[in-house]
């Protein structure tokens, strides 16, 4: 990959991160576009146009913050759901192939479930781990023991 192509994707990424927390912290998520805008905008991405890109993951937020609810108890914050579903939004928008027979919301609601199961999966596996420098307790005045060693 070139180095301009994947600068131009973290600006998008970025770009789209602070559209995306501006909608979540109004509450207000666009309504989804209708079948005829849909395909209009899938047709101008297919030639390159990075402003249909935006306007497909606008209009497709609702979708990310309805598959969110399923994950709420997962511990972990909503904005962060949020923002990591976002991503597969993206990944699914960029990677999504029309002549294949499925719709971009049915395509993207599995590209955004993958992102986060990925995302419980990474944190599972770290959750557990320890460090050496962790306190061992605490005594009855509320004082951390000392790591030995």
């Amino acid at each position: 990959m070139q180095p301009s192509f994947i600068l131009n994707n973290f600006m998008d990424l970025v770009k789209n991160f602070f559209v995306l927390i501006s909608y979540v912290n109004n509450n207000a998520f666009p309504q989804p576009l209708n079948e005829q805008e849909e395909k209009k905008y899938l047709q101008l991405l297919s030639k390159g146009d990075e402003e249909a890109k935006a306007v497909l993951i606008r209009h497709n937020l609702r979708l990310v913050a309805h598959i969110t609810k399923k994950f709420e108890g997962a511990n972990e914050e909503k904005d962060d759901l949020i923002s990591i579903g976002t991503i597969g939004l993206i990944k699914g928008i960029n990677t999504f192939n029309p002549d294949k027979g499925a719709k971009l919301a049915t395509y993207a609601a599995r590209c955004i479930e993958n992102e986060i199961l990925m995302h419980l999966r990474s944190i599972k596996k770290t959750r557990s781990e320890v460090s050496l420098y962790d306190p061992i307790g605490v005594d009855k005045e509320g004082n951390e023991f000392p790591p030995t060693g």
